[in-house]
């Protein structure tokens, strides 16, 4: 069998439609410890942008196709939706990781502080380990949606200690970004569910059942907004989409082609509302935008 594949092909591995989760979890730490626009023309913020942009997906999309064989050949959504990674090109893949990531974390050796190489090790572990053994959290309910919402915490706080290597990240934006997190990963289990059970693959959505596990993600994203609600209360109009999302999706809780049509969503809203918050969010920050 042909062991290689073209640029299409090896990008689609990385989940393009994803790559704002990293890259904005990334950015909006930083745009939080931010104190002047120029912070935005430091070399660190670009070379982690870059990082968090490509490299940093490969490798958590990689890692996952590698691992998640088994279940993916029995799953239509990795041939419909995304791309089923055969096993005679998992060492091309393995290589291409450690090609396009180890750069970043000689430079972060060299030129970060310890707490920040900390974080960047954090956010390496829980990617990895996510769906890698020895661990493989993903293959235990409650500790899967936990440890995937740590990857993306841990972007955001690695961000934000960009610039404030000695502040401590504000414990609220933690638990937003945790509950939040929780409930994106718990949701995308949903789809899946049927393809893992013939897996013999355990997930938190395979352990509660869809309409269970949706009513769990409309809990965490309800308490993350009233979280956001404590610095004001326009944070909480916020809520409002996930709330219809999670209301169709128990609308359409017998019809998995649905729901995974509902799941499509997804990636729209989670670039939409963090680009209309981060604009706002700049526009109060920073006085030059300010009509006087």
């Amino acid at each position: 069998m042909n062991k290689s594949f073209n640029f299409k092909e090896f990008l689609s591995i990385s989940r393009p439609r994803f790559w704002i989760y990293e890259l904005g979890t990334y950015f909006v730490g930083y745009l939080i410890a931010a104190k002047e626009l120029t912070d935005f023309l430091n070399l660190n913020f670009w070379v982690f942008f870059i990082y968090f942009l490509f490299p940093a997906n490969l490798l958590i999309y990689g890692i996952n196709d590698i691992f998640d064989y088994e279940t993916d050949k029995l799953n239509p959504k990795k041939v419909e939706y995304e791309k089923l990674l055969t096993p005679e090109k998992h060492k091309r893949v393995y290589s291409l990781i450690i090609i396009f990531n180890l750069p970043f974390v000689i430079y972060s050796i060299f030129y970060l502080n310890l707490y920040q190489n900390i974080l960047l090790f954090l956010f390496l572990f829980f990617a990895t380990f996510y769906s890698a053994k020895p661990i493989r959290a993903k293959t235990k309910p409650f500790f899967d949606s936990f440890f995937s919402a740590n990857l993306y915490v841990f972007t955001g706080i690695f961000g934000y200690y960009l610039i404030y290597p000695d502040k401590p990240f504000p414990i609220l934006g933690f638990i937003f970004g945790l509950l939040w997190a929780m409930a994106m990963h718990a949701y995308s289990a949903v789809p899946d569910i049927e393809a893992d059970k013939k897996a013999g693959f355990h997930t938190i959505a395979t352990f509660l059942g869809a309409k269970k596990t949706i009513y769990l993600c409309l809990i965490l994203y309800f308490f993350a907004f009233l979280i956001l609600a404590d610095y004001s209360y326009i944070y909480l109009i916020g809520f409002i989409p996930y709330l219809i999302l999670m209301i169709l999706s128990l609308k359409f809780i017998n019809n998995q082609n649905k729901i995974f049509k509902v799941y499509k969503i997804f990636p729209y809203i989670n670039t939409l509302l963090p680009m209309i918050w981060s604009i706002y969010y700049i526009y109060l920050k920073f006085t030059i935008f300010k009509v006087i």
